[in-house]
């Protein structure tokens, strides 16, 4: 039986839940991008949220959520290309719960090695879908607790409080870029935005080298694409066959737009020189949607979230 979609009540109590564990981070309006666009263009500084992205809102609040329903449950496992499985290590350490991370080899060292430091027990898999498969088999082995990255309800609607802030700070927003990976971060804010911004623009930027929602959209269900290579490496990787976010990126969302490598590993350099800030490749995927795949920004007003800063040096640098 499907899992029930989130709504922006439960985006709501989860901010209540995660208000202990998360910090609310600063929305910023950028000069350079609102001249470069011809809109208004604010950036949701996720990448200085304590685990360096914004995958702490749904892990607290999913981790939070299974000790009330199930207070014997002291262990996790989950399949991550590593800020889920951070955010997981940092909220079960403050919550008493241990947790085992399936990691593909891309992830990034700065990923791999704080996660070590957090206490979390890694499992390497060559790739991000062979991770998956690999914890899906061991839940399956086990009975262990398993908190997808993206299609968990409660991961859902923790990540949309990023969106429930963004509003409250600048209530006359009226489109919305989010970085598209598995779907989490761009369901929970489609769900805040539809109840809250009747007729706003949603738009999901998915990096070309992953294009998992643009062909499951136009195949009209989850399907399996080659993934190559990318810099955007937190975005990469198929979706689970029965993802909830699929249907909700479906009826929600008005478009996703492939974003090209060239295109990501430019903008992080931009946002370096032009913003003085650090982020990775997921995130700028957003920030090159908004620069170069001809979306109509034109005279609205824009929230780019920038969801993390777990990057090694040699992106940046290259």
């Amino acid at each position: 039986m499907p899992a029930p979609r989130p709504t922006v009540q439960d985006v709501e109590q989860a901010a209540e839940r995660i208000r202990p564990h998360v910090f609310r981070t600063p929305l910023m309006r950028s000069e350079w991008l609102s001249a470069v666009t011809g809109a208004e263009v604010w950036l949701k500084l996720e990448i200085v949220q304590g685990t360096g992205s914004f995958k702490l809102r749904g892990a607290a609040n999913a981790i939070a959520r299974l000790r009330e329903s199930r207070p014997d449950v002291r262990s996790v496992t989950t399949a991550s290309a590593g800020n889920h499985g951070l955010a997981l290590a940092t909220a079960g350490a403050a919550m008493g719960v241990r947790v085992r991370v399936h990691l593909p080899a891309s992830a990034p060292d700065a990923k791999r090695g704080a996660l070590k430091r957090l206490g979390a027990e890694v499992v390497e898999a060559p790739t991000y879908d062979q991770a998956e498969a690999s914890a899906q088999e061991e839940i399956a082995r086990t009975g262990a607790a398993f908190i997808s990255a993206y299609s968990h309800s409660d991961v859902i609607a923790g990540a949309g409080t990023a969106a429930l802030e963004m509003l409250e700070d600048q209530p006359s927003l009226n489109t919305f870029v989010v970085p598209l990976g598995g779907g989490g971060l761009l369901s929970g804010t489609a769900i805040v935005v539809r109840a809250r911004v009747p007729g706003a623009l949603v738009v999901g930027a998915e990096a070309e080298a992953s294009p998992v929602f643009t062909g499951a959209l136009a195949a009209g269900r989850p399907i399996t694409v080659p993934v190559a290579p990318t810099v955007a490496d937190g975005l990469a990787g198929n979706m689970e066959p029965d993802s909830q976010t699929f249907a909700i990126v479906r009826d929600l969302v008005d478009r996703v737009v492939l974003v090209p490598e060239p295109a990501i590993v430019s903008a992080m350099r931009d946002v370096v020189t032009r913003e003085r800030l650090i982020a990775e490749g997921a995130a700028c995927t957003a920030v090159a949607a908004a620069l170069s795949c001809g979306l109509p920004l034109t005279g609205r007003r824009v929230g780019i979230l920038l969801t993390g800063r777990n990057v090694d040096a040699p992106p940046l640098s290259s």
